[in-house]
């Protein structure tokens, strides 16, 4: 009687070239293309989550899209508050308006001249403040449309850059009122 305890030993190790195949790829690099536990079972489901997990991790993170709400919330405050670009310009036009009124200029026209044209250059920059926070907000709100389809955007870069566009559409009117002196107009001179 012979005996056949050989071949369950050659048996594993067949089964066990078999359980990788492996590719050349055109770089000359080689992978796994199909692997099989030894019931015969495809394992690769353990390396498609991981594949899963990595494509996920490689797609957009939504890092710049939060970044370019909180830039536009930040620039919706400056135009409201007042930025340190336009306390320059309204200093300047200060000074400008001093050297022209000097010596020979009327009261109202001093005032249009010194205080007036720098009203209306804190506006302007106030304005443009608003207008880029506005810009900048609409932009982040509509980011998703031209992105990665089935990626919904965070719900709070959704409410930061609505912030962003309101705080932005306030300073851009207040700015307007400001320039055409509806609000806060210069005193008649009398």
């Amino acid at each position: 009687m012979e005996t056949k305890t050989d071949e369950p030993a050659a048996e594993d190790a067949r089964t066990e070239e078999a359980a990788t195949a492996e590719a050349v790829t055109e770089d000359g690099t080689t992978r796994a293309v199909a692997t099989e536990d030894a019931s015969g079972a495809d394992a690769d489901a353990d390396t498609d989550a991981d594949a899963n997990s990595d494509a996920e991790a490689a797609g957009p993170s939504g890092v710049g899209q939060g970044a370019g709400a909180v830039v536009s919330v930040a620039l919706g405050i400056v135009s409201l508050t007042g930025n340190w670009v336009g306390t320059v310009a309204a200093a300047r036009e200060t000074l400008v308006g001093q050297l022209r009124t000097s010596s020979t200029a009327s009261v109202s026209q001093q005032i249009k001249e010194v205080y007036g044209d720098a009203w209306h250059t804190t506006a302007l920059w106030a304005g443009l403040f608003a207008l880029v926070a506005l810009v900048t907000g609409a932009v982040v709100l509509v980011r998703p449309a031209f992105g990665a389809p089935g990626r919904p955007q965070a719900p709070w870069i959704k409410s930061v850059a609505w912030a962003g566009v309101a705080l932005g559409v306030i300073g851009l009117l207040l700015a307007v009122l400001k320039y055409s002196d509806v609000l806060l107009g210069l005193p008649p001179a009398s």
